[in-house]
């Protein structure tokens, strides 16, 4: 079982980022959740480890794409 944690960080010169950490590389794809996210939202981003970091605020609405995109995998 995975505990997925979705926050939101400021970096440098103020910038947001939603960051959503916590995913098991083994039993997804990240870089391809990552893509379908950075799509859906229109933003920038990157895979770091096991965590996605996308730029922007966009918490409420990846919270519940990211759980549609994980259910259509398994």
């Amino acid at each position: 079982e995975q505990r997925i944690k979705i926050k939101e960080e400021k970096r440098k010169f103020g910038k947001m980022i939603t960051v959503i950490e916590g995913i098991n590389g083994k039993e997804v794809d990240i870089k391809e959740i990552a893509r379908k996210l950075k799509s859906k939202f229109a933003c920038g981003g990157t895979v770091k480890g096991n965590q996605i970091e996308l730029q922007g605020t966009h918490s409420t609405k990846v919270k519940v794409e990211f759980y549609k995109l994980i259910k259509q995998k398994l």
